[in-house]
């Protein structure tokens, strides 16, 4: 299993938030589901509009797949690019140890 750590620095405005989150919605969702092998995401936002996204998958290379068929998406209809900016960064780790909430460790 591996996760990914995407990272959007604030401070982001409400337009560029409604932006994101119909990309988000309409857009990257769809075809990150597409892929095979990607197992769940979390979108973790702060007050200021920063965010993280922790993608996980089963492999490196379903995140890998995954980001490139996000990139290759067209823009929708009235999505104004400017108000989407790209990730800052964006880090690939193993996952070495799930907990689960009952205390089981696998």
């Amino acid at each position: 299993m591996y996760a990914q750590l995407t990272y959007f620095d604030g401070p982001r405005g409400p337009e560029q938030l409604a932006a994101a989150d119909f990309a988000a919605r309409e857009r990257i969702a769809p075809a990150a589901t597409a892929v095979p092998g990607n197992i769940r995401t979390y979108v973790l936002r702060r007050e200021d509009g920063s965010e993280v996204v922790l993608t996980i998958a089963e492999s490196e290379q379903v995140l890998i797949d995954t980001q490139k068929a996000i990139m290759s998406t067209r823009l929708l209809p009235g999505e104004d690019p400017a108000l989407l900016r790209g990730a800052d960064r964006v880090e690939i780790y193993p996952v070495l140890q799930v907990f689960e909430y009952d205390g089981v460790r696998s």
